[in-house]
């Protein structure tokens, strides 16, 4: 039963992912990807390798835990109700959201300054992925893909946050460790593709009742059967004789 209804690539990319992601974390803590090695620093040049590698790259097990449970929820969810375009979704959200988070200018938004960031987790593709299921939804107006949105909106509405400076909800002793660029540009380029992508893939089903005029009695099982069990009720009913005008002459010439 499980093999019909729930697609391989839903279990399968999801399981790929999450083995590149705790692999990436195996390797830092047996030395590689030492300091900015492998991530996202913005504006520079030697930090654009950071747009394929960061996602597979995390900062302790805390980070790496919090990213694995929504990317394989979400990554299945897009694989197994999205599987026309599951695919270029999560690989084009992959590298556009890495590289609009290279091309963001490293300000503090507090203060101004210019700083040098080195972004490693894969908050980015979450991001991207939570946005596109939610606005796919909305976009195509599809009773099966709005309940994706509203799944979505259930579990990880509180995402919105994280698109923004910790430093706005509270003071802080030293500047957020949380990459709120990464999470603003998966959201920016999730949303996009759900408005690109809107019209492929799955159609919008259409039911009968939704054409005008569609009644149709021949498609009426119920009635095609009680014709069949109950002839005698459309047997022909004899037909009244016509009346003949001229055999009421006599007595319309006596009512005038």
């Amino acid at each position: 039963m499980l093999k019909k209804t729930i697609s391989k690539n839903a279990l399968l990319y999801p399981f790929l992912m999450l083995s590149a992601m705790w692999g990436g974390y195996f390797l830092q803590l047996h030395g590689f990807f030492e300091s900015c090695s492998g991530a996202i620093i913005p504006l520079v040049p030697e930090g654009m390798k950071g747009i394929f590698f960061s996602p597979l790259l995390h900062g302790n097990f805390e980070h790496l835990l919090g990213n694995s449970i929504p990317i394989a929820v979400l990554m299945f969810l897009l694989f197994q109700f999205y599987p026309e375009i599951s695919k270029k979704i999560f690989f084009m959200g992959w590298i556009l959201s890495g590289l609009l988070v290279w091309l963001l200018p490293p300000i503090d938004i507090m203060t101004g300054d210019s700083m040098y960031l080195c972004i490693i987790g894969a908050s980015g593709i979450v991001y991207v992925l939570a946005f596109f299921l939610f606005f796919s939804g909305v976009f195509r107006w599809n009773v099966k893909f709005l309940t994706i949105s509203l799944i979505v909106v259930l579990y990880y509405g509180s995402l919105v946050w994280g698109m923004l400076p910790e430093e706005l909800f509270s003071k802080l002793n030293e500047p957020s460790r949380i990459s709120w660029q990464s999470h603003l540009a998966g959201a920016v380029v999730g949303s996009i593709m759900a408005f690109l992508f809107r019209k492929t893939g799955e159609k919008k089903k259409k039911f009968i009742w939704q054409f005008p005029n569609y009644y149709n009695e021949k498609d009426d099982l119920l009635w095609q059967q009680y014709k069949e069990n109950h002839p005698e009720d459309f047997m022909e009913m004899p037909q009244k004789k016509k009346d003949d005008i001229w055999e009421y002459l006599d007595e319309i010439r006596r009512k005038q």
